[in-house]
């Protein structure tokens, strides 16, 4: 007859079942602690449509990883940028340009209280915009996608 401490030796103990969506479950705990950055999938799926380049990318990803609150846009210093890009000060400046002259983002000047320039703060009131009118075109081609697959997997059927 086996006792309960021989019985439970032969029980093999379950880990705890992960959700999966979390960002530490994908990523680790020890790379997720820097934290992540938001970035609409529509952006990547449009990027070429809206002609950024993947310098311009890489810039608008620097600034996304500092906008915390909807009601601030975010200002990170170019050299900061320009350090983790292993680009210049200057590069940057030409990216934000570009992306300027996209109608992507806008610069906005900010001052110390002594009235000395600081970091530029970045609105992509523009990008938004812009990505919001290629939203139907975009939710079109995916429903056209789920009809022909509809219609794939049923063909001959009947």
């Amino acid at each position: 007859m086996k006792t309960k401490t021989q019985t439970a030796s032969n029980v093999v103990q379950l880990q705890p079942k992960k959700n999966g969506r979390r960002v530490e479950d994908k990523w680790t705990p020890q790379v997720a602690k820097f934290g992540y950055m938001s970035c609409p999938n529509l952006l990547l799926f449009a990027q070429a449509k809206l002609k950024i380049t993947p310098m311009q990318f890489n810039v608008l990803a620097h600034i996304f990883q500092h906008w915390w609150d909807a009601d601030r846009d975010p200002y990170p210093a170019k050299d900061t940028i320009a350090r983790r890009m292993r680009r210049t000060p200057r590069q940057i400046q030409r990216y934000l340009t570009e992306l300027e002259n996209l109608g992507l983002v806008e610069r906005k000047s900010r001052y110390s209280g002594q009235g000395r320039q600081i970091n530029n703060a970045y609105s992509f009131n523009g990008l938004i915009k812009k990505l919001k009118a290629l939203e139907p075109e975009f939710t079109k081609e995916q429903e056209q996608k789920r009809l022909r697959r509809k219609k794939l997997e049923t063909a001959g059927a009947g």
